[in-house]
């Protein structure tokens, strides 16, 4: 394997980084352990809080410099790739602000006897985390921000594509005053990244990734007893039973297909339409999706960039292909220009189809017709993933009573692209386990202890 920066949009190869060593590897574990004795259990909470205030400055200072990095490694059109970095600036800042009040001592009341008890949470140690291409800021902010607050240590294995970015948010991390060996960025193989697993002064492991890779990780995490907090694939349901704006719930569903390329692992990907608007909704959302227009990343107003590289497109195509060779209907899009690939809907997926179970990573969505709450409901839980869903409804008390039934992490009601860094995200099933973002994303690597006094 190796790590490199290849724009999507050419297949320009624009730099390529080595792989680290072995006797680096050893370093940065070496340098994790030992800032994590020293530095995290000399500071205050309150220190690590302004460091972590720092880092969320310097994303926004550096904000379009670091957007286009992304676009040129991962195809992320630019207005995009900006948003994404102010979105993982407000997530520093929302664990800067909350840092106090979330490790806050918790005081027990004792059923009997005198005296009392208290949880104080304290840091484990060096952590592991393995992150992605899709959004290679916000991924890391959500698994950096609360730890680093929290006094863990960091290291930082990123995606291969995604060299440039990873080796940026380390500068901002030593820039903003952490000192070494709180974050250290690694390029590791994957055979390095089982070492990391097994030494054991790591002390937990975060991924976000696909099936496959969780799988894998949470193996050998689980041969040598860490903790790990999964954030996998999602084939999320958008289930519609009502509106009053049919055109506003069309833009919903477009904008929560398409943004980031199609390639979100909580974007809207099975619409499940009740019988009474599947003919208007499908007549109006096809117009639209066929409107998405395809263009440079790096240009403003683009609205779908290029799917992050020659694999994905490939892999995309076949997953189209195969659908319709099973009985699917490729009702609109279905177009491959190099890594582009068009904005698609496919129709008549059934229960015998591997579309029915797989997760389309790109701009192509399902559309079933539904007869009514019931059948919406068993269709949107028929999948193994159980990640994020949306519900569009005019009955408050029907949206309550859906967002009950279905099996998932997360439940959007008449809202998308509604993520914020106070909202728990993370999923069920084979979507993973654990939660990161919001107050419980800083109560995965910890130790609550617990404090008796007679």
């Amino acid at each position: 394997m190796s790590y490199a920066v290849v724009n999507p949009a050419t297949g320009e190869t624009i730099n390529t980084y080595p792989t680290i060593t072995e006797e680096g590897l050893q370093a940065a574990i070496a340098s994790a352990t030992e800032a994590h004795r020293t530095w995290s259990r000399s500071t205050t909470v309150a220190e690590r809080a302004a460091l972590i205030r720092r880092v969320a400055e310097l994303h926004t200072e550096r904000a379009q410099e670091l957007g286009e990095i992304i676009v040129r490694e991962m195809g992320k059109p630019i207005e995009q790739a900006v948003g994404e970095v102010e979105f993982a600036a407000a997530i520093y800042e929302y664990y800067a602000d909350n840092a106090e009040s979330l490790l806050a001592d918790e005081q027990i009341t004792l059923l009997d006897g005198e005296g009392s008890a208290l949880i104080r949470r304290s840091s484990l140690g060096p952590l592991l985390g393995i992150m992605p291409w899709n959004f290679p800021y916000y991924q890391v902010a959500r698994f950096a921000g609360p730890n680093l607050i929290i006094g863990n240590t960091i290291l930082l294995k990123h995606a291969e594509q995604c060299p440039e970015s990873a080796a940026a948010m380390e500068r901002i991390f030593r820039d903003a005053g952490f000192p070494e060996g709180a974050y250290v960025n690694i390029y590791a193989s994957h055979d390095q990244i089982e070492t990391v697993i097994a030494d054991p002064r790591v002390q937990g492991v975060s991924l976000t990734g696909s099936e496959r890779a969780g799988a894998a990780v949470a193996e050998i995490a689980g041969r040598h007893l860490k903790k790990v907090v999964l954030e996998l694939g999602g084939s999320d349901p958008f289930i519609l039973l009502s509106t009053d704006d049919l055109d506003a719930t069309v833009e919903a569903a477009v904008l929560a297909r398409v943004d980031n390329n199609g390639q979100a692992c909580n974007a809207a990907k099975r619409f499940i339409v009740v019988e009474d608007l599947y003919e208007p909704f499908l007549e109006k959302f096809t117009a639209a999706m066929n409107a998405v227009e395809e263009g440079d990343p790096a240009k403003e107003g683009t609205a779908l960039g290029p799917l992050s590289s020659a694999k994905a497109a490939d892999g995309l195509a076949e997953q189209v292909e195969r659908a319709v060779s099973q009985g699917a209907t490729l009702h609109s899009g279905g177009a491959r220009n190099g890594n582009y690939y068009s904005a698609t809907i496919l129709t008549d997926v059934g229960p015998e189809s591997d579309a029915f179970r797989e997760e389309f990573f790109g701009p192509v969505a399902q559309v079933f017709k539904v007869a009514d709450e019931e059948a919406a409901v068993d269709l949107a839980n028929d999948t193994p993933f159980g990640l994020g869903s949306y519900v569009f409804t005019t009955d408050q008390e029907q949206a309550l009573r859906v967002a009950d039934r279905i099996e998932a992490g997360m439940v959007f009601v008449n809202v998308v692209a509604a993520d914020g860094a106070e909202l728990p995200f993370g999923g069920i099933k084979r979507s993973g386990s654990g939660r990161e973002l919001g107050r419980f994303g800083a109560d995965e690597f910890v130790n609550k202890k617990m404090i008796r006094i007679g």
